[in-house]
């Protein structure tokens, strides 16, 4: 009899869900050759959902919109699902997210739906071994680096599992956004094109739109107005960072997200601090964001 081979680590995607893309902590550094950063949009559920399975944070893993996703597993492996809140079954029998299971060659995993937030995050013990592209797996869906959307059918590798086995874990943060979302946002650099930027913006109650994404959180409200002698005028394209408020004609704002663009023409009225950012990354169409400006 020939040798058994031990099975192949990897995971079949059954079921993609809604969105479901490959994400690690990005391409940081590159924004002056037109790459945007792209990554988790909840940087700290994926760095959480690593360290669950042993794995060092920066694997990648899967960014799961509503929920949805249904994997097989080709071999035995750890699995964690964090980010909002959300149900989660292997092979029919609930086993709850924000903790470490382990999955058995052949077992399903299967994500219901969020009951608050967007978006979860499964890592994997060993991640999710896709080719790098330019020191990252992340998919970025401005740019059309990485991986593509996962799809039904889909065959992922894993990594070599961790060394060490993971510690047990402390109670975990979840991320629930509150019914009415405050970030703060430091003016500039192009408030004074508006009137009365901090008044507009502390002001209104805005409202997350349908059409946001991980390119940007599109808001609706009372629409910012430009001063007289800027109506009409034109900016050349300026550099664009994650957390920037963009104001089109429209007077709507559209505050970047990790996919968002390097650079951009229209008015930035103010910036909202990384450390604020994944709140927004679990803000539903409909939910109230509130800005709060400081100098």
């Amino acid at each position: 009899m020939g040798e058994r081979r031990p099975a192949r680590r990897m995971v079949t995607v059954l079921a993609g869900g809604a969105r479901t893309v490959i994400t690690d902590l990005g391409r940081p550094g590159l924004a002056h050759l037109g790459i945007p950063r792209s990554g988790a949009l909840d940087p700290p559920a994926l760095r959480l959902a690593n360290r669950l399975v042993g794995n060092p944070e920066d694997r990648a893993g899967f960014e799961v919109l509503l929920g949805g996703l249904e994997l097989r597993a080709g071999s035995g492996c750890l699995a964690a699902v964090t980010g909002a809140p959300v149900e989660v079954r292997v092979s029919g029998r609930a086993v709850g997210s924000h903790r470490a299971v382990w999955l058995a060659p052949g077992q399903r995993l299967v994500l219901g739906a969020p009951t608050a937030g967007l978006r979860c995050y499964l890592a994997l013990s060993g991640g999710l071994d896709v080719p790098e592209v330019l020191g990252s797996r992340s998919t970025d869906l401005l740019s059309g680096l990485g991986p593509e959307q996962v799809a039904d059918g889909d065959e992922v590798p894993l990594g070599a599992p961790p060394s060490v086995a993971p510690r047990a874990a402390a109670p975990v943060p979840v991320s629930v956004p509150p019914a009415r979302i405050e970030v703060p946002v430091l003016l500039g650099p192009r408030d004074d094109w508006f009137s009365r930027p901090a008044s507009a913006l502390r002001g209104t109650e805005w409202s997350v739109g349908p059409a946001s994404n991980r390119i940007g959180l599109r808001l609706s409200g009372t629409a910012l107005v430009r001063v007289a002698s800027r109506v009409g005028a034109e900016l050349p394209s300026e550099p664009m960072l994650p957390g920037a408020v963009q104001v089109p004609p429209s007077g709507q704002p559209v505050i970047f997200l990790a996919d968002g663009p390097t650079t951009g023409g229209y008015p930035v009225v103010a910036v909202v601090p990384a450390r604020s950012l994944p709140a927004l990354a679990q803000a539903r169409p409909g939910a109230t964001v509130l800005l709060r400006p400081r100098s």
